[in-house]
């Protein structure tokens, strides 16, 4: 026997609800009236305008408009419609389905987010790299520009002709193992204590002052040098930028907001400050910097006696260097290094014989004290 259920009619006309028992048959739904009176409503006829969503009341219409509507607070009507009359009751909503389409919608989102860390991990990396290629080499120099502008100003850069001819003799002689490169390379130092060195876009390569009185000799700065060098010729700084954009952008378009997401792409790889190379571009950077190291005729062993002091360094401190904070773990690096670069090279040249390195690497300090009447402290 049908079960009845309690629900309320609205006649389209009025706003008063009138209490009527629902009766489910197979053909139509059996509407009883609280005066004794009856309605039929084919399934083929009647409209199901709410009730989709879980705790929602259950809303039919049927006539022309304004239509007669019958509102019931339990979904429980719809079961009894489907499983009185399944043919005729496909275009209501079914709650048995609710647990499923529940399901499928959390497998859906699993997938979108399955699709979303592989697009960011391998995807945008991938559009990166094919797209680099492409990137005019005054697209590089321009925006390289504008990053040694944003982070290292003229104020802050030291300025000594005569010691930063020395050291732009060292970068040359690197840069010269790479003839063909379409990048002229310039270097800045600035007056900044932090253990750091960058490459920007174009060919333009800064050093901080802290980095620069870590080393000990002219080729130990030429290994950290060689090291920047290859993230320029590799191009590594130019797809950062654009993995960096690419990813701002993908994410405002899926947010609607192009407009902001462009500004904030740009600024970011302006300022370039939150860019960090992968592990896969820190180990080439290596690798290809001890080869230039060898081509260029300069022992390797000051390379890796470089990245020595400097984890020795870190050590000391509650934190790393800035160098070695956004690299790959510096005993890997160092292990890598020293099994590539073998026996001792017998025909290395050395770097600015008879100069004195602790005078020229304290170029920053020499300048401070032309503007300050107080003593420059010691270097180590």
């Amino acid at each position: 026997m049908p079960t009845g259920r309690s629900a309320h009619y609205l006649d389209g006309r009025t706003a008063t609800r009138h209490h009527v028992t629902l009766t489910v048959t197979p053909a139509a739904l059996h509407i009883a009236m609280s005066n004794g009176s009856a309605k039929q409503w084919p399934y083929d006829e009647i409209r199901q305008t709410q009730g989709t969503y879980r705790g929602e009341p259950v809303r039919l219409e049927f006539g022309p408009e304004p239509a007669e509507a019958i509102v019931i607070s339990t979904a429980a009507l719809l079961d009894d419609i489907h499983e009185t009359a399944p043919t005729l009751a496909r275009h209501f909503h079914n709650p048995a389905r609710r647990n499923a389409r529940i399901g499928w919608t959390l497998c859906a989102a699993v997938v979108v987010a399955i699709m979303a860390v592989t697009l960011y991990r391998w995807g945008i990396p991938g559009v990166a790299s094919a797209a680099t290629p492409y990137v005019p080499v005054a697209w590089e120099d321009s925006l390289g520009r504008q990053v040694v502008a944003h982070l290292a100003p003229e104020t802050q850069q030291c300025r000594d002709p005569e010691r930063l001819r020395k050291l732009d003799h060292i970068v040359q002689t690197l840069a010269a193992t790479h003839p063909a490169s379409p990048y002229r390379i310039t270097l800045s130092v600035v007056d900044e204590p932090t253990v750091n060195a960058f490459a920007a876009p174009g060919g333009r390569v800064v050093i901080l002052r802290g980095l620069l009185e870590q080393t000990a000799s002219p080729e130990q700065l030429a290994g950290v040098l060689a090291h920047e060098l290859q993230h320029v010729y590799q191009r590594h700084t130019t797809k950062a930028i654009l993995e960096q954009t690419t990813a701002t952008l993908l994410l405002s378009a899926v947010s609607g907001d192009m407009a902001g997401g462009l500004a904030w792409g740009l600024e970011g790889a302006r300022a370039m400050g939150s860019l960090h190379y992968s592990r896969t571009h820190e180990m080439e950077a290596d690798i290809e910097a001890l080869r230039m190291m060898q081509a260029a005729r300069l022992d390797p062993a000051a390379m890796i006696a470089a990245y020595g002091t400097m984890e020795r360094g870190a050590q000391d401190h509650a934190a790393p260097p800035d160098f070695l904070s956004t690299h790959p773990n510096m005993g890997e690096r160092l292990a890598t290094l020293i099994a590539l670069a073998g026996p001792p090279p017998s025909d290395t040249q050395r770097l600015l014989p008879g100069e004195d390195w602790k005078d020229i690497r304290s170029l920053c300090r020499i300048q401070a004290s032309g503007r300050s009447a107080s003593a420059p402290p010691e270097l180590s």
